[in-house]
């Protein structure tokens, strides 16, 4: 279910807003490792200020499980003034009909597997319908964004793969980042669609939206506790979204290799719960 958040009813959603940047300080900061700023558990930057739109995916229970962000090309943008070096000298793109697309999340610790409603795969879908959605809605005719390799696959197995590249890939703290170029026409969104099993309108709301994020729901669940009773590390909570994102029997041998070579690292508990969480997940695979 999603939302569209703009400078006109931005005052209503504070408590999303808030969800939403949590969401983004454990993706960005602590799985992927970008070089963000983080404030009370809070990842916002300088173009948060510039009255984005933010389209932000709910569950079922309200909570904020996906969320992307679209600022217009014609003024600052991440991609003109954080990623250049993906442009190669070359100068930024800038049209009021493309718009850029950036801090795209997904809660890949709270959703199940699976592609049912409350999936990854379902909140990412529903996601992708709902900015290309509203971006054609704005007049967008097409979209920058900026990925890391992963996200690149995603965007393929959904079936709502870049028609083209702009520069080259760079290294972004964990993981390289690229820039790829969507069109919002109706044919990609039908894709997706069909893809996921979405036919019906995925918007909520403003007063429908406030209703489910407000009612009374159940609190996130942390990574489990160890023996130990020692709260997760940014690694250890970075290696469990690896095995809860992984979709191929490759992906998560990948994720195993990593938990071996990092174990010096870990505790013998916390090392063990993650191994068997990688062993649950592969059975289900």
């Amino acid at each position: 279910m999603i939302i569209v958040i703009d400078a006109l009813n931005k005052h209503l959603f504070d408590g999303v807003l808030d969800e939403m940047f949590r969401l983004r300080a454990r993706v960005f900061g602590d799985r992927l490792g970008w070089d963000v700023t983080i404030e009370d558990g809070k990842e916002i930057d300088k173009f948060d200020h510039l009255d984005p739109v933010y389209v932000v995916g709910l569950d079922d229970e309200g909570n904020v499980v996906a969320a992307v962000r679209a600022l217009q090309t014609t003024g600052p943008h991440m991609l003109a003034d954080v990623f250049s070096d993906i442009l190669c000298g070359e100068p930024p793109l800038r049209s009021s009909t493309m718009w850029e697309s950036t801090r795209f999340c997904v809660d890949t610790q709270r959703l199940k597997r699976g592609k049912d409603r409350n999936s990854v795969s379902y909140a990412t879908c529903e996601l992708m319908i709902g900015s290309l959605e509203y971006a054609r809605r704005a007049g967008i005719s097409d979209i920058v964004t900026v990925i890391d390799p992963v996200m690149d696959r995603v965007l393929k197995r959904s079936d709502n793969a870049p028609y083209d590249y702009v520069g080259e890939t760079v290294p972004m703290g964990k993981v390289p980042a690229l820039a790829a170029l969507l069109d919002t026409g109706e044919e990609r969104v039908e894709r997706v669609r069909r893809f996921a099993g979405i036919p019906h309108d995925v918007f909520l709301s403003d007063d429908d939206a406030l209703a489910l994020f407000n009612r009374p729901r159940a609190r996130a669940k942390p990574l489990a506790a160890n023996a130990d009773d020692v709260p997760a590390t940014p690694l250890e909570r970075y290696l469990a979204e690896q095995i809860q994102s992984a979709t191929t029997v490759e992906e998560l041998k990948a994720v195993h290799s990593l938990i071996d070579a990092l174990a010096g690292s870990l505790t013998p508990s916390r090392r063990q719960n993650l191994l068997d969480t990688h062993n649950m997940v592969a059975r289900e695979a």
